[in-house]
């Protein structure tokens, strides 16, 4: 669901994992920066603690910015073209929308003051320059933090090299280690015995906080003695003599070549094949991808909790399933070790395969039971996702990429990233023949699905064009074309459109996109009904509609019949069933990420709400849904002179509790938090049994 960035919202921030020790002038320095420029840069090299910091400065910074801050990972990110939509994500905003997505971010960040922080800007760093050039001149309250190696170059920019820490045995490089030794082995204690020892570790690795992290978690095995004598010894190990490195990339090098060497040969292997992955994985994409030649998927769990204990790999919070990442730094070492093994190719072929599968997995189980797995699911991978559809727009074979992109038409679809999955089936499609097999068919059907918005009905209707290929292709029955009726009755053809519709009946069996298809049409059934006022019809058709998704325990387009219920409700004057039925659909929309359809629900659980005398309720709730349509990417829908809801529903509201009342509860609702917004709308806690 998207989150506004007005009223008081704190954004995204993650909780910092441990203490953080020292940089009390950088952080003072950062802090004056950021209220007087608008743009700064934290620059540095690799293990400095450029992110950290940054992280520290939000957190401290977000107090005084009703519009919060949000943290832009960009580390995973592999493809500059989709910047836009990194930031897009994790602000909130929805990608279903045809206006150029950056404008849409622009517009999305107005209102109120609100840090921006780019983490890890330096392998994608023109096209950061482009889009934070933009969002300052578009967006005058935004204040924009970034990490990088090197400047981004923008006008304005204010810049900060991040030292290392100090290294006198009273300073931050000694208290990081001592606390970081302490967490590792519980035993360990700073003494007035030890403290020249730790100061010698400290200076042997140059004060680099990652390199006295992974320092500090050898402790497990060696002694204080040993850890500084190994330390003596360089590890530069993929190094050419021919081509030396900074000597702080050297320290940094030396630090995470001695964890490599106390590694068994099998947990440096998989060191090497877990760099493929892209923002984590779990422990089936690490048994697929990974196993091979001596290294069995059975012994892969094992190795793995031995990474982790060895501060190689991180675990990621407790949730099930399990997932892993590495720091960058960590796996753009072994990265360089497997393409040393000569295996980059193949490893990554793997991945590629493994998520093409996923995807499939995802068509044949999205519409039953799993469908809320699948979206949580998916939407952890979509950093892997987009790199496997990357490394099969680089393949010798087009039809990989049209089956990976069209494969994925419900997660574009459905679970609000619509611009980047257009963006991705124009490229497969592109380099592709103009006619081709089933793959080619599909992408096609994915493209036009994907380009359905209530501004392009061309596009509708060509959906359904391609989807009479796409039933050819997989030999099923091919149905009438229900978006054509749809958008002839949005025409205000409803007599045509009855004609063109055709009976349900019609409708495709199968499953993946022919079951969804069949869905659909009674979907579009509803709606033609509820459009000539058959509220009776469209109610019981909503109900065969429920009730074929309950059968596969389908959740997003069950919320559709929900929805036809609710607005048969309020024609029939039923409003408390309307209420019943409009929150269903709204739990729903929310946990499998469908943006857009939330907003539109939000629409209808005003008018149910007011028709119940709820009026100041339904007022918030007017505010919720404005604020809802326009971080779906679709603002244009939330103006009263363009959506019947709120045009009509704010004239009855004004009339019922004064202008001045009406604007204050209108505006505390564009001011909630989005889970307390959902919770609001739901008459309570939004609690994850909801469906």
């Amino acid at each position: 669901m998207a989150a506004s960035v007005q009223g008081g919202r704190t954004g995204n921030l993650p909780a910092e994992a441990n203490s953080f020790i020292g940089r009390r002038a950088e952080l003072a320095v950062i802090a004056g920066l950021l209220g007087t420029e608008r743009l700064v840069t934290l620059t540095g090299p690799g293990g400095v603690g450029k992110s950290r910091l940054a992280l520290r400065a939000a957190h401290a910074a977000r107090v005084g910015l009703p519009g919060g801050a949000w943290l832009v990972e960009l580390s995973e990110l592999r493809n500059p073209d989709l910047l836009t939509n990194a930031v897009a994500q994790a602000t909130r905003l929805a990608e279903q929308t045809l206006r150029p997505l950056l404008q849409a971010v622009c517009e999305h960040l107005e209102g109120a003051p609100v840090l921006l922080v780019l983490d890890t800007c330096e392998h994608v760093l023109d096209e950061c320059a482009r889009v934070v050039q933009e969002l300052l001149a578009n967006v005058p309250q935004l204040r924009v933090l970034t990490t990088s190696r090197q400047p981004l170059g923008v006008p304005g920019e204010q810049l900060l090299t991040v030292a290392p820490l100090p290294l006198g045995e009273r300073d931050d490089a000694v208290a990081l280690f001592a606390a970081r030794a302490t967490a590792a082995v519980p035993s360990f204690a700073l003494t007035d015995a030890n403290r020249a020892h730790v100061a010698a570790v400290c200076a042997r690795l140059d004060g680099i906080p990652l390199a006295l992290e992974l320092a500090a978690v050898r402790l497990r095995g060696f002694p204080l003695d040993r850890l500084l004598e190994g330390l003596g010894s360089r590890f530069d190990l993929l190094v050419s003599p021919a081509r030396p490195r900074p000597a702080r990339h050297q320290t940094l090098r030396t630090a995470i070549g001695w964890s490599h060497e106390l590694c068994t040969p099998l947990e440096r292997l998989l060191w090497a094949r877990l760099s493929v992955f892209a923002g984590g994985w779990d422990v089936e994409a690490a048994e697929f991808v990974c196993h091979g030649g001596p290294l069995d998927a059975e012994e892969i769990l094992a190795l793995l909790a031995s990474l982790t204990e060895k501060s190689i790999v991180a675990r990621d919070g407790q949730e099930s399933p399990v997932r892993y990442r590495m720091l960058d730094t960590v796996r753009s070492f072994g990265a360089e070790w497997l393409t040393g093994l000569g295996e980059q190719e193949a490893v990554r072929r793997r991945h590629r395969d493994y998520f093409r599968w996923i995807a499939r997995q995802g068509e044949t189980e999205w519409l039953g039971p799993g469908q809320r797995m699948w979206a949580e699911r998916l939407s952890a991978e979509h950093a892997n996702l987009r790199l496997a559809v990357e490394e099969c727009l680089t393949a010798p074979e087009p039809e990989t990429a049209l089956e990976l992109t069209g494969s994925l038409w419900y997660f574009w679809f459905a679970c609000g990233f619509t611009e980047e999955g257009r963006a991705y089936l124009e490229r497969a499609l592109r380099r592709a023949p103009k006619e081709g097999g089933p793959e080619h068919t599909l992408a096609v059907w994915a493209h036009r699905l994907v380009t359905v918005v209530p501004d392009d009905l061309e596009a509708a209707e060509s959906v359904s064009a391609a989807y009479v290929w796409l039933a050819e292709e997989r030999h099923l029955p091919v149905p009438a074309l229900p978006l054509t009726g749809a958008s002839l009755a949005v025409r205000g053809e409803s007599a045509r459109s009855a004609v063109l519709y055709g009976s349900v009946g019609q409708a495709p069996a199968g499953d993946g996109g022919a079951e969804f298809f069949q869905l659909l049409t009674l979907a579009l059934q509803a709606y033609l009904l509820a459009g000539q006022a058959a509220f009776e019809r469209c109610a019981a058709v909503a109900e065969r509609l429920r009730a074929e998704c309950a059968e596969r325990g389908e959740l997003w387009m069950r919320a559709w019949g929900d929805f036809f219920v609710a607005l048969s409700g309020i024609g029939l004057g039923r409003a408390e069933e309307a209420v019943r039925h409009a929150r269903a659909a709204l739990a729903a929309k929310w946990r499998v990420h469908d943006r857009l359809g939330a907003a539109a629900v939000a629409d209808l659980l005003v008018a149910a709400q007011a028709a119940r005398g709820e009026n100041e309720l339904a007022a918030r709730l007017l505010g919720i849904s404005r604020r809802l349509w326009y971080a779906a990417g679709l603002p244009q829908l939330g103006r009263p002179d363009r959506t019947v809801f709120h045009r009509e529903y704010e004239r009855r509201l004004r009339a019922s509790l004064g202008d001045a009342r009406f604007s204050e509860v209108a505006g505390e609702g564009r001011a909630l938090d989005p889970e307390a917004a959902i919770a609001l709308a739901l008459g309570g806690a939004l609690d994850a049994s909801d469906p």
